[in-house]
């Protein structure tokens, strides 16, 4: 039987230091099956030229160089538009896959049935030479990290790392890939994505992970920033998922963290919206 295709999309924004080795990290891949699509969302230094100079003699892999920022979720969707793998990776070009990745990944998925929409791992964190700064799980020792029906976990905590994501093409088709509205895309992925499907976790690690002090996360929690927008956008379309006691405890209990935020960082206007949607919960 012929291995599935696996679309690794790669999404680049002014990682010239880092490019290289993310997609050297693709082609190296031990699974016989793998597509890769770089897209460049309009950098400012000098990606576009370290990309060109090394797939000059890579001509199976699909360059899409945008004229204009058009941020992390829509960039994606024009990859994924032009991809064809029966799995996806979102590859940030500042992570790294580990070369059995991909392998291991289709291979867990394989096994278990279609309802399994997505396979995530730990992930080694790096620092931005390289150097290793521990695990992902560290965080999470006293607590098991689930699977299967997450939906309320998501609502409740953060325990996945994003970038160890192997995702079924279905998924995304479902979804119709992230929303571009948003400023990120993890959170609402999660949510959207495991009211409908399982997730299955493979406790090793299969990603590097490097830690920015520029990367989106590091913005997320600074006073007006669309990332804290993003996150109450995706807390109401919570409130309209929900079908449990259960599950409306969960966001009961994220709304409140969510103030809390707003409150340290004085953003006075967002946790007036956070309080309103707090008050529409039916309990």
């Amino acid at each position: 039987m012929a291995s599935p295709l696996v679309s690794v999309i790669c999404l680049c924004y002014n990682h010239a230091r880092y490019i290289n080795e993310a997609i050297l990290s693709v082609i190296h891949q031990t699974h016989p099956a793998v597509e890769l699509i770089v897209v460049d969302d309009a950098s400012t230094d000098n990606s576009v030229e370290v990309i060109s100079a090394l797939l000059k003699n890579q001509s199976h892999i699909k360059f899409i160089q945008l004229k204009k920022n058009i941020g992390n979720c829509a960039a994606f969707n024009r990859g994924f538009e032009h991809s064809s793998g029966a799995y996806v990776i979102d590859l940030a070009a500042d992570d790294v896959l580990l070369p059995h990745r991909i392998e291991a990944g289709v291979e867990a998925l394989e096994a278990v049935g279609e309802d399994f929409g997505v396979q995530f791992s730990d992930a080694e964190l790096i620092d931005s030479q390289g150097d290793f700064l521990g695990l992902h799980s560290d965080h999470y020792s006293s607590d098991k990290i689930p699977q299967g029906n997450i939906y309320r976990d998501i609502i409740a905590r953060y325990f996945i790392s994003g970038p160890t994501m192997l995702i079924r093409r279905k998924v995304l088709e479902t979804l119709n890939g992230y929303d571009e509205k948003l400023a990120y895309e993890d959170f609402d992925f999660w949510v959207r994505s495991s009211r409908l499907f399982k997730y299955l976790y493979i406790p090793q690690p299969l990603v590097k992970r490097r830690v920015l002090d520029s990367s989106m996360k590091s913005r997320q929690f600074v006073r007006g920033s669309e990332q804290l927008r993003s996150t109450f956008a995706v807390c109401k379309k919570i409130n309209e998922l929900n079908e449990t006691q259960e599950e409306r405890q969960a966001l009961i209990g994220r709304i409140r963290y969510e103030i809390k935020v707003c409150l340290k960082l004085f953003d006075l206007r967002l946790a007036v919206d956070y309080f309103k949607l707090l008050k529409s919960i039916k309990v």
